[in-house]
Formats: structure tokens, sequence, C-alpha cells
């Protein structure tokens, strides 16, 4: 009797994690490969990322499940780059972020096909802000994450997220009027 209620106890507790996780894992991969810029790192990222959140499983609330694996997916990867070097800065997320193929690599991956369909202009104007301005806006305007769950990955307040997103927009704005782009362009 009592094994078989421990048996109900744990399948209960795997459906739960399935249905609040699942739905958020093409997410944690995106932002695995913005912050490892390499498809197999982001897979193992993740990975290792969903094995320490079923670990904790029991210990979350059940409130907000992408934040809180966000912030899981961050911590792990930060512990794999202090590991790496222990002396990295803490912006080092933001510093990761690529700009739309700057990394050189020519493969299928959402940079790739976010660099064929951007405006030359507008990569341009994305690879001229500082990494941690193009990092909220890989996150939030690319990545369509929250405020918040931009905030969890890169490890700082809400209200730093948005007051950078509003700077590197209005950055791109200026930038794509001096280069004489209109809305209209194509």
């Amino acid at each position: 009797m009592a094994g078989s209620l421990c048996q109900v106890a744990n399948d209960t507790r795997e459906n739960r994690f399935r249905e609040q996780v699942l739905s958020e894992l093409e997410v944690l991969y995106r932002v695995a490969r913005r912050l490892t810029r390499s498809s197999v790192e982001a897979e193992d990222l993740v990975q290792d990322s969903l094995l320490r959140a079923y670990r904790a499983f029991d210990s979350f609330d059940g409130r907000y499940p992408r934040a809180w694996l966000l912030t899981i997916l961050r911590n792990t990867h930060y512990n794999r780059l202090r590991k790496k070097q222990p002396d990295l800065l803490d912006d080092e997320v933001a510093q990761r972020l690529p700009a739309p193929g700057a990394d050189g690599r020519q493969d299928a991956t959402s940079d790739q096909a976010l660099h064929d369909h951007l405006d030359p202009l507008v990569r341009d104007a994305l690879r001229a802000l500082s990494p941690k301005h193009r990092a909220v806006i890989a996150l939030v305007d690319l990545d369509e994450l929250t405020y918040q769950e931009a905030a969890d990955v890169l490890g700082v307040p809400a209200g730093t997220v948005m007051s950078r997103l509003h700077r590197a927009r209005k950055k791109v704005r200026v930038h794509l009027e001096r280069s004489g782009f209109s809305e209209g362009r194509r």
C-alpha cells in the first residue's frame, strides 16, 4: 500500500513537471542558443538546466515557471563559464549575445534566419549597440521574453531591462534615421 502511494506521488510530480516545463522548452533553447552561440552547447545547457529543475521541483511554488526555468538556465550557464574562466565579468551573458551572423558560422539556426531577413541597415544598427543593449533587444524584441524573464536571464532588475531597452531602441532609431532608413522600406 505504501509503495503504491509513493508511486502515485511520483507520477503526480512528474506530470506537474511535464505540464509546467515542456511548454517552455522552445524559449529555453532559444535563450540558451543566444548565450552559447552553439546549437550543441545550447542543447547541453538546456538538458543540464532541466535536470537541475527536476531535482529542485519540490521546492518550486508553481508560479511563473518560465522565470524559474530561465533563472536556472542562467545560473547553470554562469556556473559553466566560471568553471572555464573563474574571473569572467558578471555581464558576460550580455557580451556573449551575438549580433546576427557575428560569429561567422553559416548554419541553419535562427540567428542565420534572422540575419537573412533583416534589412542591412537594421543589422548595422543592431551591431552598433553595446553588448548589454543588444542583449535586451535580442531577448525582448527578438525572443519575445517579458521584461522580468529577460531580467532573470541577465541577472539584473526588470527596471534595468526596461531602461536598457528604451535606450537601445532609441539608439537604433537614431542610427536608422541618420542612415536614411524609412518605415516603408523592405
